[in-house]
């Protein structure tokens, strides 16, 4: 079994064969402005998950992921020969869902700023509502007390 570092070493030269692979082999009309966003090896470096994004709507992602299987083979056949390892990697392609969770969040986030913007707005004029200083102080008269039962301490 590849230590870690081994396979990462593969994955980055897998990603930057199949990124070069796509820009300048790759004929296929239906083919969008794809980009490599990572690539990630099993430990045995028998196979290769390589994350993309495309760059439109879902009808080019559809298409750009079909001429991506469809050029699949030569793509492998590519890494084998610029790897020169015994066992070539099989290629699996996943479209990165990373873009679309970040827009989410984003959006997550502005509706969190809007309603600290609202509770905020209510928060200028509040009154609270019970005593302005709800902490408790000591009484007063337990002070008195003390000083009788001392007073009368000394007496005795």
């Amino acid at each position: 079994m590849a230590d870690s570092p081994r396979s990462r070493r593969m994955a980055g030269r897998i990603r930057q064969i199949v990124a070069s692979y796509i820009e300048s082999q790759i004929k296929d009309p239906r083919l969008g402005m794809v980009t490599v966003t990572d690539v990630r090896m099993t430990g045995d470096l028998h196979d290769a998950t390589i994350f993309y994004t495309v760059f439109g709507d879902e009808n080019e992602r559809a298409d750009s992921s079909a001429a991506l299987e469809a050029a699949k083979g030569q793509m492998r056949s590519e890494v084998g020969r610029q790897t020169g390892v015994k066992f070539t990697p099989t290629l699996t392609f996943v479209p990165d869902e990373i873009p679309e969770t970040a827009k989410h969040i984003e959006e997550l986030l502005a509706v969190a700023r809007q309603a600290d913007a609202e509770v905020l707005k209510v928060r200028e004029n509040a009154v609270p509502a019970g005593d302005p200083d709800p902490y408790r102080k000591p009484r007063e008269d337990d002070e008195d007390e003390d000083d009788e039962a001392a007073g009368a301490a000394a007496q005795a």
